[in-house]
């Protein structure tokens, strides 16, 4: 598949400001002037990020009303139920927030929604449970800001709110006691990206000093909440780097037993980083509310022996495994029928449709997908007497407003900018594709159909040593608004030593001015014959360290390369 290249300004005024206060590789600078880190005090807290240089948790709106509330719920001994979703956000919120309040309070249980049978956010079921068995305080963690009618019901059976939710809110509240959540136009919290588990931490800071604990009582959530911030693709920035920044520390030197298990079951030795949260741990979490119930990830985080964690990691462990079964499968199907209808190659969006389909999966389908046909993706299973399904966008394309033009075909949707998800009658999955790509080709930009790759800098092989590399290593946790830098050589030459490995990946050796390095791209080589013909090529890389033999270098890891010509 071609790919943009856009190469991203650098030698501003700003850059050569921080490079004279800072002493370092004119390059680095512009990484961090396009991180908005413009003078010495923000490089300092940038690289050294500390827990003290947290916001006061008083400052979110509501804050007050929240502790209140489950001061004196714990006062009277009221049953509290801790309540949130079933992805990684939510489960390790509720892990948190129960362990927490299991320190001062005896009357407690947590609930999580099942994904089919009850679907995302609070819940009728889940109210019902909770005046069922005498609750009369829900906490819900990752949801609830948009539940206006649902938490007015439970206000008619008795029973109070506090909502802690980072989602966008709607015009009109719910009825809830407090609602914790920095996005309300109204609140004057200055970090506004937290994720739900974020706004949940918040919550236990406020609350411990009144019971009289200290700060290691609610720093050791650090990891579930790095678990969390690493799942739900938030930025990389402010609070969430520094809450990130140690939480991975505690994942590295005392993880939580359910953290430890995972890692135990998915193989990962030495230091783990953002990455490996993000494709080795949180999968595993997501995966239980894919194919079966949640309520075992949270199980998993609350264990109080290895013994019992590593029970609950296998079952987490085994659900990925069907998850990844199914996702190959259906995702082979899905490129088969793509394949079957050669009319759909000229279109700008794909929807697919088999009614065997799991639909824990269809989103992640949708995305395979996009890896293979770079457009707006539905995919569409049978759920009971309907059809449902997920869709997911190309970057830049809102993919709701999409949907949305297409709700005369819809039973009901709803999502975001970039995910989506919907319900239709069977005989309208036909109808839907037309509109679907009327919509989208009618309205999209033909560029974001090319795939884009965004490079920070173009350098030289000469400019890749560890002194180089050691701070961009200390950038890190990567992730969205702070990503592993991206850089360009041009007119590198193959060494003519570069061969394919298991006929999938590429090892390179390239030379350029004289300096050599040796690199991989990972699914690359069908690239290979660019490599042959003796001809310079332009290479688009991160750098990465290779171990070997107990050897430690630095390498390239490459995801795209062309003519230098081009």
């Amino acid at each position: 598949m071609t790919k943009r290249w856009k190469i991203k300004e650098r030698g501003t005024e700003a850059a050569a400001a921080l490079q004279a206060g800072l002493g370092i590789h004119p390059i680095l600078c512009d990484l961090l002037v396009q991180r908005g880190i413009l003078d010495f005090e923000s490089a300092k807290k940038f690289f050294r990020p500390q827990l003290e240089d947290l916001h006061d948790p008083w400052l979110m709106k509501d804050m007050d009303k929240a502790v209140a509330r489950i001061c004196d719920a714990i006062g009277r001994k009221e049953k509290i139920l801790v309540f949130g979703d079933y992805d990684v956000d939510g489960t390790t919120s509720v892990a948190c927030m129960y362990q927490f309040l299991k320190k001062i309070h005896t009357e407690l249980d947590f609930y999580i929604p099942h994904r089919y049978r009850e679907g995302y956010g609070v819940s009728k079921a889940g109210i019902d449970f909770a005046k069922e068995n005498g609750f009369t305080l829900i906490i819900s963690l990752d949801c609830g800001i948009k539940s206006y009618d649902l938490i007015g019901y439970a206000k008619d059976l008795g029973i109070d709110f506090v909502v802690c939710d980072h989602h966008l809110p709607d015009e009109i509240i719910p009825p809830a006691v407090a609602i914790l959540n920095p996005k309300q136009s109204d609140c004057n919290y200055p970090y506004k990206e937290l994720c739900g588990c974020g706004v949940g931490f918040k919550l236990i800071s406020a609350l411990a000093p009144q019971f009289g604990l200290g700060n290691e009582h609610v720093y050791e959530y650090l990891d579930l909440l790095a678990t969390a911030i690493a799942a739900d693709i938030v930025p990389i920035t402010g609070e969430n780097r520094i809450l990130a920044f140690h939480g991975l520390q505690k994942v590295n030197k005392d993880p939580n037993k359910g953290i430890r298990a995972l890692m135990q079951l998915s193989g990962l030795k030495g230091e783990l980083q953002i990455n490996n949260l993000v494709f080795m741990i949180a999968p595993r979490v997501n995966a239980a509310g894919r194919m079966d119930d949640a309520r075992k990830a949270v199980q998993l985080f609350i264990a109080e022996t290895d013994k019992e964690a590593l029970e609950y990691a296998e079952l987490l462990h085994s659900d990925n495994s069907d998850r990844k079964e199914a996702d190959s499968s259906i995702t082979e199907e899905a490129l088969q029928q793509i394949r079957s209808h050669p009319e759909w190659d000229k279109r700008s969006s794909t929807l697919v449709y088999q009614p065997h389909w799991h639909k824990g999966v269809v989103g992640i389908v949708a995305s395979r997908l996009i890896e293979h046909y770079y457009r707006p993706t539905i995919v569409l299973t049978r759920s009971g007497d309907y059809v449902a399904g997920s869709a997911r966008s190309v970057p830049g394309f809102n993919l709701y407003e999409a949907i949305h033009a297409c709700r005369e075909h819809l039973l009901g949707y709803g999502g975001h900018f970039a995910a989506a998800g919907m319900t239709l009658e069977t005989e309208q999955v036909d109808a839907l594709r037309e509109k679907f790509e009327q919509v989208v080709s009618s309205t999209i930009d033909p560029q974001m159909l090319i795939p884009e790759i965004e490079i920070d800098a173009v350098i030289s092989l000469q400019d890749i040593k560890w002194s180089f590399y050691n701070i961009i290593s200390q950038m890190e946790p990567f992730g969205p608004e702070n990503p592993a830098p991206v850089f360009m050589i041009k007119a590198a030459q193959d060494k003519g030593l570069s061969r394919i490995v298991k006929e999938q990946h590429i090892r390179f050796v390239l030379s350029e001015n004289g300096t050599s390095i040796t690199g991989i791209g990972f699914g690359m080589a069908d690239k290979f014959p660019l490599l042959q013909g003796s001809q310079p090529v332009d290479v688009v890389f991160k750098i990465d360290v290779n171990e070997w033999n107990g050897n430690t270098s630095l390498q390239i890891r490459v995801t795209d390369l062309r003519n230098a010509a081009e």
